[in-house]
Order: structure tokens, then sequence, then C-alpha cells
């Protein structure tokens, strides 16, 4: 249970349609939420979050002619003061290409235009659970204990999802850029739990899921698929392989705990 509330929250706004900025200033408000700042966009975006300290930044996607919200977050993750600072992107864009490498720097949640207020609200539920997490309860195991690898070749979302883990009390991490390197450290070293991204050059997720069912001592491991893919056949040649759960990217803190505590219920 969390002991942070929505009303405690401090968030920096940066969108630049003063029409979009009162619906996203309305909505906070409706949800007890009123520290809120808006930031001007400038030359230097980093030095004004770092001076504001916020919990979490709510962006939208194009800012300026120099600015998206893509470099904005990508700087974010790159500074020591505010790589772990819970980012929200508002945005009408669909297209996979510009929305994916917001996805693999370790979003929070991205929300469509127009958006509801509950959509935001489940939003900000999450930005909590980040912020003020709880430790998973896991029948039978200690946490701490849990040896987990983390395969994902972006280096911000492995270190997004280790943020995550951590929280809910996890320490025991080891890395693998793609699955061929994964399937190695498999190969030679004991794991409890294994979370993959789908799409990696080398050997993607799915490969990665049919070598360790199919060719490993480890075959009966829980993997956990985190990712951004979005093909359905795809997805469903995973399950069929053998991945124990599936996590969209972004994803809710509070849905991976409860994907763990399933897993090892």
């Amino acid at each position: 249970m969390n002991n942070l509330q929505l009303a405690e929250l401090m968030v920096v706004l940066i969108e630049p349609s003063s029409t979009q900025r009162r619906i996203i200033t309305g909505y906070l408000n409706k949800l007890d939420i009123t520290r809120i700042e808006i930031m001007e966009i400038d030359s230097h975006p980093i030095e004004q979050i770092q001076r504001l300290k916020p919990d979490l930044v709510i962006s939208a996607l194009y800012l300026s002619n120099e600015l998206t919200g893509t470099d904005l977050i990508q700087q974010m993750r790159q500074d020591d003061t505010l790589n772990n600072t819970a980012f929200m992107l508002i945005s009408s864009e669909t297209r996979f290409r510009y929305l994916d490498p917001i996805r693999q720097a370790g979003v929070i949640a991205i929300l469509p235009k127009p958006f509801s207020i509950n959509e935001l609200k489940i939003a900000l539920n999450a930005t909590l659970e980040y912020v003020d997490p709880s430790e998973v309860a896991l029948n039978n195991y200690d946490p701490e204990s849990l040896k987990v690898l983390i395969v994902d070749d972006s280096r911000m979302a492995r270190k997004h999802i280790r943020r995550v883990l951590e929280n809910m009390g996890l320490k025991d991490f080891t890395e693998a850029i793609d699955g061929a390197q994964g399937i190695e450290l498999i190969h030679e070293h004991y794991f409890d739990l294994v979370v993959t991204d789908y799409n990696m050059p080398n050997m993607d997720g799915g490969e990665l899921v049919d070598q360790i069912r199919s060719n490993s001592a480890q075959s009966g491991i829980p993997i956990l698929m985190v990712t951004s893919e979005s093909n359905e056949n795809r997805l469903a040649a995973v399950q069929q392989s053998g991945v124990s759960a599936i996590c969209d990217k972004p994803f809710e803190p509070s849905t991976v705990k409860q994907l763990l505590e399933q897993l090892f219920s």
C-alpha cells in the first residue's frame, strides 16, 4: 500500500499548446494535484527540471523545432539527478517509430490526445507505485535472493526494468544486450527469473524463449516478456513457445508485481 497520495505529487508540465495545458491542468486539479509547474521550453530544459525537482514530468512529443519529448526523456535518463524521474507522454502521435524510443527509455505511460480523466488517473497511480513503491510478496521466496536475468538491447530499458524490480525488493541482477548473450548466460549461470524484450538483434525474445524451453538445463524457469511489440501473430507464437507472461511497454509497476506474485505463488 502506498503512503504517498496523488495530492502530494509535484508535476512539471511541458506542453506548447495553451488549450492542452488547460485541459491537462484541469484534469490534474480534479484529481487533487495542485503542485503543477508549467515549464516554458528554452535551450536548457534539463537545468529547469533539475531546479524544480518534480516527481513527474508530463510532456508532449513535439515541443519546438529543436526539441522533442524523445530528446527530453533521453537527456533526463543520461542525467544523474533526473534518470529515475517519472515521465509521462501525452501525444496524438501513433506511429511506432516515433513512440518506441520513448517506450524504451522507460516512460510511465503514453496517453493519447484526447484522453479521459480515468486514463490519466491510472497513469498517475502507476506514478505513485514507481515513486513510492511497496515490496512484492512472494510465497516461499525471498525477493532479495531471486537471481534475475534482464535481456534487452536498450540500456535505458534495462535500467528502467531494473529500477522497477529493485523497488519491489529484488536485488540480484545480471544483464544481457540480446538473446544470444542471454542464452550464453543461461548456459553458464542459474537464474530464478528471466525478463526479456521481444525485438532485439542477433536473437530476438521469441528465439530466446524457444532456446530456453528446448535447449537449456533451465527449461522451467519463469520468463516475463516486457515488450512494445504489437504484432499479435508474433506474440501468439511466443506464448505458444512457453513464455510465462507478457507485459506491454510502457507497463504499470503494479502489473509487473501482480505477474511476479502469480509466477511465484
